[in-house]
């Protein structure tokens, strides 16, 4: 068959199709009631159990009179015997023109083959859906990039690796959840479309709504609803939410994403933080077995290890920009450029020096650094939304958690003065009070009291603790620039 092609192989299902609807079997079924799924079979596997299980026919071997083929779906596979002498030739001409690719219903009972393979041996077929494209080849699987990612349910199928993948990020998801839901925390769902986009210095997808005459924006944060809740009595909340952001597309960023947000009243960055290390640890401990995370590179060597045991590294800001250069903050603005230039780092984007000072930390400090790191007290001009510390107003009492060269969790003592945060905002706006989000700023001014708050960003938290290096094997669907010619 390896010389066959495509339009052949299309063919050749077509013709199966119309010989299952000549033999009055409908090629794409009914309801199938089912006593387990493949991977339950297999898990808690006995011989002798009368079953009725279904999924995709994902190998296939022709024995004469007797085949063996797996079935499959998202739990696992199951093999299925199926003997010529007890089927019977009617029900054998129907499973003749059943391919891999199909989904198939079968009746029978297990037991456990010589060479010891947990098996059902079938009494009875039943037709469900008829695949009429071949599947990826099965020991390949889908390599190419482009298929991988705009054709997912084709990786799904053909990759058990990323199904897994996806698999632990739903258990992941479930676990943050429980995790804040045991601690008296309570989930909570803010505005996707906001008139003001608020939150965070992003560029917003813009919209326009018909009946209201208004433009919205896609959130680029639900942050400033969520302070609102505090203001409305609310004191332990968060929000699983997708945010949106017109930037960039790279290994790391995709338009839309997922992160956690949550605030506790009258608690502070620093326990935050604390319960921050706790969850992702519970997170990993649960998840994933280990608090010891593998990354390994396409021939599955170990590239690294993140060490995730508690308890985590805690360095200021400033110090760390000192351990990259013992002598930048008695540098001029133009010196601290020109260190840059030497070192071929490219700061013509950075408009601001503490910019530039930023950006050095995010090549020198956050891309080097694996294991966990929270980075506390940082300038006041980086973080709008955080309170300032009482000893050093020009510092914000935050932390930022970098792991595995980036940062996965912000966390603040939140700011709820409302004329500070006023002057923060008007100041990050550039003077544009069209930009300010007044009702969050007359939210303020009914009182917010003292909290912390983090956000974590899913998709990165996934990644570190899958082992994947491109946010694109963490997304079931992400983002792709327009094939050509499409």
């Amino acid at each position: 068959m390896e010389n066959t092609t495509l339009h052949e192989l299309l063919a050749v299902r077509r013709q199966k199709l119309e010989a299952l609807r000549t033999a009055g079997v409908d090629p794409f079924g009914a309801a199938f009631d089912t006593t387990h799924t493949p991977g339950e079979l297999r898990a808690a596997f006995s011989d002798g159990l009368d079953v009725r299980c279904a999924g995709r026919v994902t190998a296939h071997r022709n024995m004469g009179k007797s085949h063996f083929f797996d079935l499959s779906d998202s739990s696992g596979r199951m093999q299925v015997y199926l003997s010529a002498k007890e089927a019977g030739e009617e029900a054998m001409h129907i499973f003749h023109q059943v391919d891999i690719g199909d989904f198939v219903g079968i009746e029978g009972a297990t037991f456990t083959t010589k060479t010891g393979e947990p098996s059902i041996h079938a009494r009875a077929v039943t037709v469900l859906s008829k695949s009429l494209r071949p599947l990826p080849d099965k020991w390949h699987g889908v390599q190419d990039t482009e298929i991988k990612y705009r054709q997912r349910y084709l990786d799904l199928i053909a990759n058990r690796e990323s199904m897994e993948v996806f698999q632990k990020r739903i258990a992941i998801v479930r676990e943050i959840r429980r995790f804040l839901e045991d601690r008296g925390f309570i989930e909570v769902e803010t505005p996707m479309m906001q008139a003001v986009p608020g939150g965070a210095a992003a560029a917003p997808f813009k919209t326009h709504h018909n009946a209201l005459g208004v433009d919205l924006y896609l959130r680029i944060a639900p942050e400033l609803y969520l302070k609102r809740l505090l203001v409305g009595g609310f004191t332990k909340i968060f929000e699983l939410n997708r945010n949106f952001r017109n930037e960039g597309i790279s290994r790391r960023h995709n338009p839309e994403f997922t992160m956690l947000e949550a605030y506790w009243a009258f608690a502070d960055f620093e326990k935050m933080a604390l319960m921050v290390e706790e969850m992702v640890c519970h997170v990993a401990q649960t998840v994933c077995g280990t608090l010891q995370i593998d990354h390994r590179d396409a021939e599955g060597r170990v590239i690294r290890t993140i060490d995730l045991s508690r308890p985590w590294r805690r360095a200021d800001y400033a110090d760390l920009i000192r351990d990259v250069d013992p002598d930048w903050y008695e540098r001029t603005p133009e010196g601290r450029r020109d260190w840059c230039r030497e070192r071929g780092i490219d700061t013509t984007h950075c408009v601001e020096d503490f910019e530039v000072t930023q950006h050095v930390f995010e090549k020198l400090v956050e891309e080097k650094t694996m294991n966990p790191l929270f980075v506390t007290r940082c300038p006041k001009e980086l973080v709008p939304l955080a309170k300032q510390n009482t000893g050093r107003p020009e510092l914000v009492d935050v932390y930022e958690l970098v792991i595995n060269g980036q940062e996965i969790s912000p966390g603040y003592s939140e700011l709820n003065d409302p004329d500070v945060q006023r002057e923060r905002l008007e100041h990050q706006s550039g003077g544009e009070t069209q930009k300010l989000d007044d009702d969050f700023l007359t939210a303020l001014e009914f009182g917010m009291p003292p909290a912390g708050g983090i956000g974590i960003g899913i998709d990165r938290l996934v990644m570190m603790l899958t082992g994947v290096e491109s946010i694109r094997d963490v997304i079931l669907f992400p983002h792709m620039r327009p094939r050509l010619g499409a």
